[in-house]
Formats: structure tokens, C-alpha cells, sequence
């Protein structure tokens, strides 16, 4: 078996998460980022379904981009590198069970090797959250679809509510998620290095967090310490690039300055970044860092 192959790939993706370690995990938007985070050595990528809306110069949210529009990006990601993808699927981009276990086969057709389901309904129209047991039952549907090779993330987005039983709450939906056979939980909003240490000391299973985004100080070294298992950027790394395209536009704007062309990478090592296999990039890079 070769991480080539799809079974390589996902063998590969679920034995991150079985170590003890804490395995970085960045979030591409399309098929170029996604070769320059490959080619710095990561193991592994997730898709950012915010980088992807805001690529179609759409707003984040459930709903923006439609699910025929997602898997033609992820299917782009995924097959732009040799590493394991896992996508963000938002909340299953369907609305009820059915249509969350058709979403996760069309992601491993795709290419992915695992997907993150959400439990907000991205609905104004219904409450923030699905009720524990049609949540519970949308991650089994999507657990099932995946089959026993495919990596099923939970995310529950409880603490994003705030109020005094937000984490608790999110630490009982997680528990529920991993009974219906979620292989990793994910809880945006946690306040801190107690929030973090309290969801991974009364998680079952392996506890994923999100860095990069204002207010989130805390290292890949002191998450590991606390009992992480895995990090993602989430649309972080985008947002940064976009901002850049934004303070690059307005200084040409109101100076007439093109300042920011001292950062950019040079047209021929792009170029050969990108005429070059993965593998070949990544090969290059390691032996480069041993020398």
C-alpha cells in the first residue's frame, strides 16, 4: 500500500490521529495553495469552506457556495497533492441525513480521505443549532457513507452561543458524536487553555482546535501539551492573503506605490513549484532542511 492510493491516504490520515502526538493541519482554498502548505512538509491539508466561498468572491456561510460547487474545489485540492485532505463540508450541505451521507460519498469520490460536519443549521430561519438527536443522527449518517477508512469529524459549534453552559453543552453533543461513531470532535469558540484542557479531558477520542484567528496566542507546542491532537487554520491563512491584496490595492490606490511586490515569490520558482510533481517539491524541500 502507497500513500498514493486512496486506502494509503486514509490509513495514513487516521494514524495522525491514533498517535500521542499533535499534528498541524492547514486549510487550502484552492489548487495552489494547497501545493505551497504541501511543499512546506505538512502531512496533511483540510479544505477551507470560507477560502473557497470567499475565492468565488462570495460571504461565508452555509449555503453560499452550492454542494456541485464545493466538490469541483475539493476535488482540486485533493487532487493537487500526495497527502491525506480532509474537507470542511460545513453542515453537510443538505438537509437532513440522507442528503449528509450523499455529500460524504461525493467528498470521497472527490478525493478526500475525511470531512468535518458541522451541527449548526446555517438556517436564520430554524435555531442556531440542530437538536442533539437529528445532529447525532446526520454524523452516524455521515460516519456510515464514509466507511471504515474515512474520518469523520464532528464539529459542534455550542460555545459559539457563549452563555455560562456553552462548553458543557459542547462537551455533551462531542460525547454524542463520538457514540455515533465520529472519529474526531472540533469545538470553535473555546476561551482559552481551560476550555481546550476540559473538552479534551472529557472527550473519548481525539480533539481537534482552530489557530490563526484573532485572540489565539497559543502555540502548536502548548496545545500538544494540553492534550490537543490536532490544529487547523480554518479560513485564517485566506483572510491573510486577501488582506494583503487589500492593503497592496489600497496603498496603489492612495500612493501610487507598488511596495508590495517585495514579498512575492519570483515567476520562475513558482513556476517550477508548480511544473513539478509533489512529491518531487517535497522531496526537494526535505533534502534542502538536512543539509
Amino acid at each position: 500500500m502507497t500513500l498514493h492510493s486512496y486506502s494509503g491516504k486514509a490509513r495514513a490520515f487516521r494514524t495522525l490521529h491514533e498517535s500521542s502526538g499533535c499534528f498541524l493541519m492547514p486549510n487550502a482554498w484552492d489548487a495552489g495553495s494547497a501545493r505551497m502548505l504541501s511543499a512546506a512538509g505538512f502531512l496533511a491539508l483540510g479544505t477551507t469552506s470560507a477560502g473557497i466561498a470567499y475565492a468565488l468572491g462570495r460571504p461565508d456561510g452555509c449555503g453560499r457556495v452550492s454542494r456541485e460547487e464545493m466538490m469541483d474545489a475539493v476535488h482540486l485540492i485533493a487532487g493537487a497533492v500526495s497527502i491525506p485532505v480532509s474537507a470542511d463540508l460545513e453542515s453537510g450541505l443538505a438537509d437532513d441525513a440522507q442528503g449528509v451521507a450523499t455529500t460524504i460519498r461525493l467528498a470521497r469520490d472527490a478525493g478526500v480521505v475525511g470531512a468535518n460536519i458541522e451541527d449548526a443549521t446555517g438556517d436564520s430561519s430554524k435555531p442556531f443549532l440542530y437538536d442533539l438527536p437529528e445532529a447525532a443522527d446526520r454524523i452516524r449518517a455521515a460516519v456510515e457513507a464514509g466507511g471504515p477508512d474515512f474520518t469523520l469529524t464532528a464539529r459542534s459549534d455550542a460555545c459559539m452561543l457563549g452563555g455560562s453552559e456553552a462548553l458543557s453543552e459542547a462537551v455533551q453533543r462531542c460525547a454524542a458524536y463520538f457514540e455515533a461513531g465520529a472519529s474526531c470532535v472540533f469545538v470553535p469558540g473555546l476561551r482559552g487553555a481551560g476550555d481546550i484542557a476540559r473538552l479534551v479531558r472529557e472527550s473519548p477520542g481525539p480533539v481537534s482546535v482552530v489557530m490563526g484567528l484573532s485572540g489565539s496566542p497559543m502555540t502548536q507546542t502548548e496545545l500538544r501539551h494540553l492534550g490537543v491532537r490536532r490544529v487547523s487554520t480554518g479560513g485564517s491563512l485566506a483572510r491573510a492573503a486577501l488582506g494583503m491584496v487589500q492593503r497592496a490595492a489600497i496603498k496603489m490606490m492612495t500612493e501610487g506605490s507598488f511596495d508590495y511586490a517585495a514579498g512575492q515569490i519570483p515567476d520562475a520558482e513558482l513556476c517550477q513549484l508548480f511544473a513539478s510533481s509533489d512529491d518531487q517539491v517535497r522531496h526537494r524541500i526535505a533534502v534542502h532542511h538536512h543539509l
